[in-house]
């Protein structure tokens, strides 16, 4: 007979818990001074919540609070335990952040040095009838790292702290888009469970498709009291099927496969429907497992081909092209994050038109929320094993811990009917080729037996239907180049980093895992964190917010003959987002343009963990940046793109739906002046198949200018697809100054502008942000021909009786 009594002690299940500062350069008054914990937390979270801290986002907060990363932390609760006649008393600690040292009742039962794994110890013989007092006691992360380096060894990392001495999110110790609040804290919820007989240990249903059926093999690892001797019976009921095995006293492993008939695939978003079966697990006809499963393969082929070597996903046989982004853990305190945060903000990948998210290999395993929102939205996920740029001893205790980690990360996550590849690490392989790191390593291992061995090994075991890569980027061959275009995934980050965004049409990648360009964030979160007077890019507090080496310097090299450089703060904040705007968006034009040599591209990054000038493109307070606008057009289902081929203008049209795209394209060669006087024009025919592409020549008499300041093309197809094609860059445009007007209409919830051209009026954006925080627009970056109008609906806010710079902007008044 199974029978499991949990008492929690989380705050919502009425714990009470203090947590005071033990050890380390704490301001005066701070060492034993008890406040107020809420568990699951954070430190950081805690104090800011009792006002001892001001908010580390806040201007040059973050360096003012360095000192909790180096100081040791003593959570205390004591709750009420009655003996219930069950065998066995367990402390389960789902999420502990990071080197602990857990305390009952005086005893210590336990030390961890892992936050991305949970933990389970035996409290039998030291729990008590009545009042108990639970002790856990963090050392300060920073310093921990620190110890084990001058222990052990350095092993050559990036950024400021040796990150990759511990298995804690690596991002927590800053970033070159995030700050350096290394915390503690009991991040994850924490009970006792007190139990006999026989109990669930771990679950994974692993779903897969045999023909028109649904095969479910459940496996289940089952634990046992020393005194248990009667058989149990595990019944699994999926998709209307119930199916039960006996199972002898005493058993550790057991798997039970279920077969549902005619059962519904579920596919990626563009590709078919995401239906899900619910499952439930029982043991002894008592304790319960429930969750929900999608039947779909999944497939990688890196098989080499003539071009080099592919990276194509399928899902059910067909191949993927992937059109995503990289993701952050989505706040620097990630225990402010819930069900409706992570359905916020993958929202926000699927209105951008993605397929994909890369969870990155410095953050954490997410919670169970976020896959199940990915299920549900139809969102691949690619997961990243969390190594990140920098070498790992294969030493102990670090190995087992990467084992120990990886087996529980798996065995949660491959239930998942999003979860489409695993990861062996971030750049860890190129940095070894590369980075400059076998002199300091002088022979020792750096983590090539965890990306070759251990990792793959592991999946194999536990969740042999979902596809394993070494590493982002990968090459598929030892003897190549990790980062070769011809073969893999690539991360291109000479753009950006050295040479102008143009440099994109040089690549022809197979696959694209990471590439970007920065922009400062929306103009309400910027002023919200940065109180520079006068506020300037270089500033000290908008030197806090930018963490990117030389940043924004970049961002003013960035510029280089496309747009002209800005005369006032203004001017700066919109130039900078519209390059970061059109530096993303003209590399994934090209690389689509490509298809089906490319296969897909990874954006870095969806979004941001604080307020900061960033890749991302929904920045730290939610707001959808320009990138964000210029990525749903350029991560359509249907992409019109003009591109320069062997010395002539081509038209490339990449059709990622089901159906056939026809209909007719016009191309009309337009002046940009008052008139918009159509100066050629040509119409032909557009004819692409289902999930392929086709280049077509332009004309001579659309495809040259007369005058190539003043001239531009206007593409069009009969389904409303738009693109253009200038001929110089802005800095030499003839753009017209007084382009365009505009008009304010109040609606139910917010207001409408609508914006007339009376000539080319390129990239109108609008930003109601600046008036009112809270105020949201629907579209971006929109591009008018004389005669033609654009209303833009904003949600929140009052109607403005009249618009004009800063919050209605255009390329327009940036060279006039």
């Amino acid at each position: 007979m199974t029978s499991i009594n949990v008492v929690p002690l989380t705050t919502d299940g009425g714990a009470a818990w203090t947590v005071h500062a033990v050890e380390g350069p704490a301001p005066d008054g701070v060492i034993g001074k008890s406040i107020t914990a809420t568990v699951p937390g954070e430190v950081h979270t805690d104090l800011l919540a009792a006002g001892e801290i001001p908010d580390p986002f806040d201007g040059d907060n973050e360096s003012s609070v360095a000192w909790i990363g180096r100081t040791s932390w003593s959570y205390r609760t004591s709750f009420d335990w009655t003996a219930d006649g069950n065998d066995r008393q367990e402390l389960v600690a789902e999420g502990l952040d990071t080197v602990a040292t857990v305390t009952l009742n005086g005893r210590e039962i336990g030390r961890t040095a892992n936050q991305h794994r949970s933990y389970r110890f035996d409290v039998t013989d030291v729990l008590v009838a009545g009042a108990n007092e639970l002790v856990i006691e963090f050392a300060g992360p920073v310093t921990a790292a620190e110890a084990i380096r001058a222990k052990v060894g350095d092993w050559p990392h990036t950024n400021l702290h040796p990150y990759n001495e511990l298995r804690k999110m690596a991002s927590n110790f800053g970033w070159d888009w995030g700050p350096d609040v290394a915390t503690v804290g009991i991040w994850r919820p924490i009970r006792i469970e007190s139990w006999s007989g026989v109990r669930i240990d771990s679950v994974r249903p692993l779903a897969s498709v045999d023909g028109s059926r649904g095969i479910l093999d459940t496996h289940l690892a089952l634990a046992w009291t020393a005194s248990s001797s009667e058989n149990t019976t595990v019944t699994v009921e999926v998709g209307g099927v119930t199916t039960e095995l006996t199972v002898a006293a005493g058993t550790e492993n057991a798997v039970v496969s279920s077969v549902i008939p005619d059962v519904s695939l579920w596919w990626p978003r563009g590709h078919g429907e995401q239906p899900l079966y619910d499952v439930k697990i029982s043991v002894a006809d008592q304790e319960e497992w429930t969750g929900r499963v999608g039947f779909r393969t999944v497939s990688m082929n890196v098989a080499p081909d003539n071009d080099g070597t592919p990276f194509v996903l399928s899902v059910n046989d067909k191949p993927i092209y992937v059109r995503g982004a990289n993701w952050i853990p989505d706040d620097a305190f990630v225990t402010r994050l819930n069900a409706q945060t992570y359905r916020t903000s993958i929202q926000d990948a699927v209105d951008a038109g993605m397929n994909l998210l890369r969870v990155w290999g410095g953050g954490i395993y997410e919670s169970d929320e976020f896959y199940d929102v990915c299920d549900e939205l139809g969102i691949l996920v690619w997961q990243d094993f969390l190594f990140a740029c920098a070498a790992y001893s294969e030493d102990e205790p670090l190995r087992s811990e990467v084992e120990a980690e990886a087996r529980q990360a798996v065995t949660r996550l491959s239930s998942h009917a999003s979860l489409a590849v695993w990861n062996g690490n971030n750049e860890n392989i190129w940095g070894y080729v590369e980075w400059s790191w076998r002199v300091p390593l002088a022979g020792r291992a750096w983590g090539e037996g965890y990306y070759f061995d251990v990792l793959p090994k592991v999946v194999a075991e536990l969740d042999p239907r979902t596809p394993y890569s070494p590493g982002s980027p990968y090459s598929y061959d030892h003897f190549i180049h990790p980062n070769d275009e011809r073969h893999g995934t690539m991360h291109i980050w000479d753009v950006w980093n050295q040479v102008d965004y143009t440099t994109y049409r040089k690549y022809k990648p197979r696959f694209v895992s990471e590439f970007g360009f920065q922009g400062p964030p929306a103009w309400s979160t910027l002023v919200s964190v940065v109180h520079d007077s006068p506020l300037d890019p270089y500033g000290q507090q908008m030197l806090v917010h930018q963490k990117a080496f030389e940043g924004n310097l970049k961002l003013e090299r960035g510029l280089g003959d496309h747009l002209p450089a800005w005369k006032d703060i203004d001017d700066w904040h919109w130039t900078t987002q519209l390059n970061q705007a059109r530096a993303v968006a003209y590399g994934i034009e090209h690389f689509r343009s490509l298809f089906p040599l490319n296969t897909g591209a990874v954006v870095w990054q969806l979004n941001d963990n604080w307020p900061v000038v960033s890749w991302a493109a929904v920045d730290g307070h939610g707001i959808r940046k320009p990138l964000w606008f210029a990525l749903k057009r350029v991560y359509a289902e249907r992409l019109l793109t003009v591109q320069p081929r062997e010395g002539e203008l081509v038209i490339a049209a990449h059709n990622d739906t089901d159906a056939a795209w026809t209909g007719e394209i016009t191309v009309r060669r337009r002046s940009t002046f008052a008139d918009g006087k159509v100066l050629a024009q040509e119409t032909f025919a557009l004819e692409v198949e289902p999930r392929s592409a086709v280049v077509s020549s332009l004309p001579s008499s659309v495809a040259t200018a007369g005058d190539a300041a003043a001239e531009y093309l206007e593409v069009r197809a009969a389904d409303g697809s738009t693109a253009y094609w200038y001929f110089v860059e802005d800095t030499a445009l003839r753009l017209a100054g007084d382009a365009y007007t505009a008009s304010v209409a109040s609606t139910a919830d917010g207001y409408d502008v609508t914006v007339t051209a009376t000539a080319l009026a390129k990239d109108l954006a609008l930003f109601p942000d600046r008036l009112d925080p809270a105020a949201r627009v629907d579209s971006c970056l929109v591009t008018l021909s004389a005669g033609e109008s654009h209303t833009f609906r904003v949600t929140g806010g009052t109607a403005p009786a009249e618009l004009g710079v800063p919050v209605l902007r255009s390329a327009n008044d940036l060279v006039n």
